[in-house]
């Protein structure tokens, strides 16, 4: 039964996730722009809202990239640059660590805000809610996973879960092979984690892809404005 679950949950699973992903952002683009928005409550309330958004975008902006860079980059190539598989671990434990209290409290204020204030509360709909406390609890996850991290400082593993990443993305056999082992919190993590991408294309969060499109405005031709 475990067998089968872990080959579920960390050898299929993934594809179907980022399927949902891409696919669902695509099909929600393409055929329900009028939903695509951040559905900003600006204006109904501003409160705590930009210490809270602002201390959550941040964090959670910076996890997602180092989450990325840290399980896509072989060892070979940080070992090149003199960065041993100790210190490594050690960088992701502390850096890990701070980006997840910083959003955690900017996450915190966001909830706090949305549930204490009547017309944010009448205004928000199932899916802000399954999204806030989803990440929330993804994120508790992860900050609780740092205590079994601190009694891994060899980096095993992390090597591990490096292993298993490449080879999911590489579409390499062995993927659930490389997670033998490995701290049961870290598995929930991933799970949770890989949930967020298949509740993403139903959410606000769809407004993310807008906000990566916005540098190619950088690129854009200019505007020509011609005077009466």
């Amino acid at each position: 039964m475990k067998d089968t679950l872990d080959l579920f949950f960390f050898g299929v699973y993934p594809y179907i996730a980022l399927t949902v992903f891409f696919v669902g952002s695509l099909l929600r683009f393409e055929r329900e722009q009028y939903t695509w928005k951040s559905d900003s409550s600006q204006l109904l309330r501003r409160g705590s809202l930009r210490w809270g958004g602002n201390l959550f975008h941040i964090g959670i902006i910076s996890l997602f990239f180092t989450h990325l860079v840290g399980l896509l980059t072989p060892p070979a190539v940080y070992h090149a640059f003199g960065v041993t598989t100790e210190f490594k671990q050690m960088m992701a434990i502390v850096v890990g660590a701070i980006l997840g209290v910083v959003c955690l409290i900017g996450l915190l204020l966001l909830i706090h805000r949305r549930w204490s204030e009547i017309r944010l509360a009448h205004n928000s709909n199932l899916s802000d809610w399954v999204t806030l406390l989803w990440i929330l609890l993804v994120l508790v996850v992860g900050l609780v996973s740092i205590f079994t991290s601190v009694r891994h400082t060899d980096g095993a593993v992390m090597i591990q879960l490096g292993e298993w990443a490449q080879r999911i993305v590489t579409f390499r056999g062995g993927a659930v092979g490389a997670l033998a082992g490995v701290p049961a919190v870290y598995r929930l993590h991933m799970v949770l984690g890989m949930t967020l991408f298949v509740i993403f294309p139903f959410t606000r969060l769809v407004h993310v892809w807008s906000g990566f499109a916005s540098v190619t405005y950088l690129a854009r031709a200019w505007q020509i404005v011609r005077p009466r």
